[in-house]
């Protein structure tokens, strides 16, 4: 007889360790419905602006979990299915000095409030991006012992921030101690491919799961596949696209964002941060082209369904 969990975030984690005790533990088959934090630990608020952008200790990404299913061993495969998604109703997007993809280009801290209202979420009048609800870090515990920091992603996940995990989607993760130790965290409402200004539309999330261990494949690091088609409620209309053109992918993405944001700054009347914030929630990163070197293409695709 499967059954159904509830995990809180009462209490978190704030780094990968497989020495963390679970929270939970569970068999096979069951489901669990866990309340995660926002990646700032709930400290954007209500009322703040970019002036409340000041610095401060960063811990990690506040992380749900540990959850143990009864009989993961080193080799299996962990299988999660994302049954629901449920986002808060308050977000936020941010971006400091030295952070993102752009940091030349944006010497000053800004913040970006949303109200979310299970729908969209406005960034100014005429602009509202529809809600995609994910989580940006779903992992299990690393086979090396130690901490290890949150902010990078791994072979066994983590802050991963891929915009297709929504739900309906189903999530492999290969197992690399007793138990997989699966956490979560990071909840994001919308997100454009690259997440380039460092931040999603984050929020709270309330994430139901269901766990199953596979022994009839084996993974390296995470795959996961769909059911839907990808980002419905953004990709089903028309798209303005800019391009970077370098011998250098990363070169290339901040050619692509830039030009971008000279389009939504000249065309669509945006500020400059505005546009920045608009490219990391809604605006997908897509490597056109890797073999007519010495020059590679990234396109930028801005879906014109946020404006109405």
């Amino acid at each position: 007889m499967t059954r159904t969990h509830r995990l809180d975030c009462d209490v978190v984690h704030y780094a990968w360790d497989n020495a963390t005790p679970p929270k939970l533990t569970i068999d096979p088959g069951d489901t669990v419905v866990m309340n995660c934090r926002d990646s700032s630990d709930g400290h954007f608020r209500r009322g703040m602006t970019s002036a409340d952008m000041k610095p401060r200790a960063v811990k990690g990404h506040p992380l749900t979990g540990p959850i143990a299913i009864r009989g993961a061993r080193p080799g299996d495969v962990l299988h999660i299915d994302i049954l629901e998604l449920i986002p808060g109703d308050l977000g936020y997007t941010a971006f400091n000095p030295g952070g993102g993809l752009l940091p030349e280009d944006f010497p000053e801290a800004y913040l970006k409030m949303w109200e979310l209202d299970g729908t969209a979420a406005e960034l100014r009048p005429g602009v509202r991006i529809p809600l995609e609800p994910f989580l940006g870090v779903m992992g299990v515990a690393p086979g090396e012992p130690g901490e290890h920091s949150t902010v990078p992603p791994r072979s066994s996940g983590g802050n991963m921030d891929i915009k297709q995990l929504t739900a309906g989607t189903t999530l492999y993760l290969p197992v690399s101690v007793d138990g997989a130790l699966f956490s979560a965290g990071d909840g994001h409402a919308a997100q454009g491919d690259g997440e380039v200004c460092i931040t999603a539309i984050e929020t709270t999330m309330t994430a139901t799961l269901r766990f199953s261990l596979r022994r009839d494949r084996k993974v390296s690091g995470p795959e996961f596949e769909t059911t839907r088609p990808l980002s419905p409620r953004t990709n089903a209309g028309h798209h303005y696209v800019t391009t970077g053109i370098a011998p250098d992918l990363m070169e290339a993405s901040k050619e692509a964002v830039r030009a971008m944001i000279r389009h939504l700054v000249e065309v669509r009347g945006l500020t400059r941060e505005e546009a920045y914030v608009l490219s990391s929630v809604a605006v997908d990163l897509k490597i056109s082209e890797v073999v007519d070197k010495p020059n590679w293409v990234v396109s930028a695709f801005l879906p014109l369904a946020v404006f109405g």
